[in-house]
C-alpha cells in the first residue's frame, strides 16, 4: 500500500434497518419508511455510519510486523490482469484506529495476492464536511475508485451517476451468501441493479462505562430498561469528584451528517418518522414534539449532559467516555473495538423503552465503486470491493493486538461472515432497527433539520416552533406531496 491520507474532522453516520442474524436468513425488508419491527445500514452509523462518530478519533496503537504471504483464493485473487493504483476512500479512517487497522492489514494481504496492484487509502470523516469531500471527489472523477459509505448516501450518488452497477459482477456464490434483505437496500435506482457491496449492518447502542458506575455507588441497571430508569441512572452518574471534576451521566455526538441521537426521541411513538408508513411526514406531530423535548429535557432540565452538548465534537464524547468523564454514550458498533482494545470497562446495552416502544437507528455500510472508464480497472476494483465484504477477509484479519474483533467491526452482510464480542451484543437489536428513507435529497433534509434540533437542544426554540417552520421544505426534499 503506498499511500495513506486523511481528511481531517470527525463524526459518525448511520441510517437503516434489517432484521439480520448473524448467520440466520432475515426478514423480509420493509418499504423505505418502516416501522421498526422489520428492519434493513451504518452503520455507519452507520454509518452510520452507520453510521455509525468521529470514528478516526481513537488513540492510534502502532501496528506490530505481520509476515504475510501470498493466499490464492477465490476472493483474494482479482482475475482482472490489472496493474496500478486502486484509491480506496475508507470513512472513519485514521492511521492506527479502530477503522483503519483492520483496512490497512486486509489491503495489505490483497496486494500481496495480487502483485502490481497498490491499493491507496484515504480516510474520511464520517460527518457532514467529511460527505461533501467525498461527493467532491466523486463528481470530479479523480483520486477515487472506491469508497466505505453508509446507505443514506447511495440513493444521491446513484441519481447522479456517480457510482458503477454490481449486478453484472455478482457471482452466484455472492447472491447465495449476502443476505437478501441487505443486497435489496442497494437497489436504489429503480433499475433492479444492485449498486454497492453491502459490508456491514450498523445499529446503534447504548455505551455503559462499568467503573463510573462503581465509582458512583450505582448499580448497573436492567438491560430491559425504560426511559425512566436510564434518566435515573444518568441523573445518580452525574457527580463531581473530590479532585474538582465533573462527571456527567451522558452524551452522543450531533451532527448533520448523522443521527446517532435520534432513536432516544422517536421511540416516543411508532408514528415519529420523518415519512411514516403512509406516506405522511410525521416530525410535526404531536408525538414528535412530545419526544424532542423530553429528550432536551436531559441537558435542559436533568442537566446529566455536558454543557455544550449538541455541539461536542466526536471525538470528545468518545474520549469522554474512555477517560471516565461520561458514563453513557450512543454510538454505533465500531467503536466498541477501540474501547476493548484501551481496556475501557463497557457494556452494551439496547436504547431505553419509551412507553415500551423499542427503537435502534442505524445503517448497512456499503462498498461502491465509483464510475470507471477503465473496464479493466473496473474488475479490479469490484473484485477488491467483493473481497473486502467477505468471509475470507476475516480469516485474513482475525481478532488480534491491532484489530480487537477482526475485521468486522459489526455484524456482517454474509451469511458466511462471523462477528465476535463485544459486537455479538448488538446482535438482539437488530430487530428493532429503523431504516431511513432511502431518498435523493435525505442529506438535504439532515442540514435542514440540524440547526433546529440544536436550538432545541440549547433550549433556543421550542420544539412545535421549530418542526413547523422547516415542514414544507422538509417535506420536499422527502418526497412528500
Amino acid at each position: 500500500m503506498n499511500a495513506k491520507k486523511f481528511l481531517a474532522t470527525g463524526a459518525i453516520l448511520l441510517t437503516l434497518a434489517i432484521v439480520v442474524m448473524a448467520c440466520a436468513a432475515p426478514a423480509a425488508p420493509p418499504p423505505a419508511a418502516a416501522q421498526p419491527t422489520a428492519a434493513a445500514a451504518q452503520p455507519t452509523a452507520a454509518a452510520a455510519q452507520p453510521t455509525a462518530a468521529d470514528e478516526a478519533t481513537a488513540v492510534p496503537t502502532p501496528m506490530p510486523t505481520v509476515e504475510r504471504t501470498a493466499k490464492g483464493g477465490d476472493i483474494r485473487v482479482s482475475k482482472s490482469g490489472y496493474q496500478g493504483p486502486l484509491n480506496l476512500w475508507v470513512l472513519g479512517y485514521t492511521p492506527g484506529n479502530p477503522f483503519a487497522n483492520p483496512f490497512d492489514n486486509a489491503v495489505e494481504q490483497f496486494e500481496k495476492d495480487n502483485p502490481g496492484i497498490d491499493v491507496e487509502i484515504t480516510g474520511y470523516p464520517p460527518n457532514d464536511e467529511g460527505f461533501t469531500k467525498l461527493s467532491t471527489a466523486l463528481q470530479s472523477g479523480q483520486g477515487i475508485d472506491l469508497l466505505r459509505m453508509p446507505s443514506d448516501r447511495l440513493p444521491g450518488f446513484v441519481a447522479e451517476g456517480l457510482i458503477e452497477s454490481m449486478t453484472p459482477y455478482l457471482t452466484d456464490a455472492d447472491k447465495a451468501d449476502i443476505l437478501p434483505n441487505v443486497l435489496d437496500v442497494t437497489k436504489v435506482g429503480g433499475d433492479d441493479n444492485a449498486y454497492a457491496w453491502p459490508l456491514w449492518v450498523v445499529p446503534m447502542g447504548m455505551y455503559l462505562n462499568k467503573d463510573v458506575f462503581a465509582e458512583a455507588g450505582v448499580a448497573m441497571p436492567p438491560k430491559d430498561w425504560t426511559w425512566d430508569q436510564f434518566v435515573e441512572a444518568a441523573k445518580a452518574t452525574t457527580f463531581k469528584r473530590a479532585n474538582g471534576e465533573q462527571v456527567y451521566g451522558w452524551s452522543g455526538f450531533v451532527d448533520p451528517g448523522v443521527i446517532n441521537t435520534w432513536a432516544l426521541w422517536m421511540n416516543q411513538d411508532p408514528s415519529v418518522r420523518p415519512i411514516r408508513p403512509d406516506g405522511t411526514y410525521g416530525f410535526n406531530s404531536p408525538e414528535a414534539i412530545a419526544g424532542l423535548q423530553r429528550f432536551a429535557d436531559l441537558a435542559l432540565v436533568h442537566k446529566v449532559t455536558p454543557p455544550d452538548f449538541g455541539s461536542m465534537k466526536d471525538a470528545d464524547v468518545k474520549g469522554g467516555f474512555t477517560n471516565k468523564q461520561l458514563a453513557m454514550i450512543i454510538d454505533a458498533t465500531g467503536p466498541s473495538a477501540g474501547f476493548k482494545r484501551d481496556g475501557v470497562n463497557f457494556e452494551i446495552y439496547p436504547i431505553p423503552t419509551f412507553n415500551g416502544n423499542k427503537l435502534t437507528v442505524g445503517a448497512v455500510g456499503l462498498i461502491g465503486v465509483a464510475k470507471q472508464t477503465d473496464d479493466v480497472k473496473r474488475q479490479a476494483a469490484m473484485d477488491l470491493g467483493r473481497y473486502l465484504t467477505s468471509s475470507e477477509v476475516q480469516e485474513d484479519v482475525p481478532p488480534g493486538s491491532n484489530v480487537p474483533t477482526g475485521f468486522y467491526l459489526a455484524p456482517g452482510a454474509r451469511k458466511s461472515v462471523k462477528i465476535v464480542a463485544p459486537l455479538d451484543a448488538f446482535i438482539p437489536m437488530l430487530p428493532d432497527m429503523w431504516i431511513t428513507p432511502l431518498v435523493v435529497d435525505w442529506a438535504k433534509f439532515t442540514r435542514l433539520f440540524h440547526p433546529e434540533y440544536q436550538n432545541i437542544l440549547f433550549g433556543k426554540e421550542k420544539p412545535a416552533d421549530a418542526m413547523s417552520k422547516i415542514e414544507t421544505e422538509a417535506k420536499g426534499y422527502l418526497g412528500i406531496k
